[in-house]
């Protein structure tokens, strides 16, 4: 089994702990969100990826040259080591997330960890298809302290986006992220209906926060190039 040790909690809405564990005789590091119940996340990972109501988010580093068939598997233990179950969201990275980036605006927060190794623009002229690319990558968790609709959700993602890639060409990183960025964006569960948001562009005025907290948090984790 895998021995992870805790670092104290923090108090935010979006408090990541820090996670440390021996894996074939490295020492890993992985950030966990309890985020708890009422949440509805939409993501891109490989571990409870889509959208549906989840309660934690689990960001952990794996080595440079990870070469396993199953990450979906590989997360779910690492999260049920760390102590999280019920359905949640996996992320995977080879940086130190230790590094990580966090910001907040109007009560949006952002958590980022930046590994910019392996970098490009996405409208590449090349293919560039590869079988399992590596994983070093910018992970993006980002929530929202309302409820959003469906369509909003998706607005969401694309806003985080594009603060993503403002964020990267301010640090002077002359890419749009790398093969394999990934994302979580998670609001609160709606409650009968009411007080539901429908838009999150950023020009609205929580996808307005939410760019803010996630490009603050980009230009925090991302290293200089």
């Amino acid at each position: 089994m895998t021995a992870f040790v805790p670092s104290p909690p923090a108090t935010r809405v979006l408090a990541v702990r820090e996670l440390t564990r021996t894996e074939d005789g490295e020492t890993l590091h992985a950030l966990l969100w309890r985020a708890g119940p009422g949440w509805r996340m939409i993501s891109s990972a490989v571990l409870g990826g889509g959208l549906g109501e989840r309660s934690w988010v689990l960001n952990a580093q794996v080595s440079h040259g990870y070469r396993r068939t199953d990450p979906d598997r590989h997360l779910a233990d690492l999260a049920a080591d760390a102590g999280a179950h019920g359905p949640g969201v996996g992320l995977m990275t080879a940086a130190d997330v230790r590094a990580y980036g966090g910001a907040r605006d109007g009560g949006v927060e952002s958590v980022v960890t930046a590994g910019l190794g392996v970098r490009g623009w996405a409208a590449s002229p090349a293919e560039g298809v590869t079988a399992q690319a590596p994983p070093g990558t910018v992970n993006v968790v980002a929530a929202l302290p309302v409820a959003l609709t469906d369509a909003a959700l998706v607005n969401a993602v694309a806003t985080a986006t594009e603060a993503k890639v403002q964020a990267l060409l301010e640090a002077g990183y002359d890419c749009s992220g790398t093969p394999t960025d990934a994302i979580c964006v998670a609001a609160r569960r709606p409650v009968g209906g009411e007080g539901l948001v429908h838009f999150a562009g950023p020009r609205s005025v929580w996808g307005a926060r939410l760019a803010r907290a996630v490009h603050g948090a980009v230009r925090a984790a991302a290293p200089r190039p």
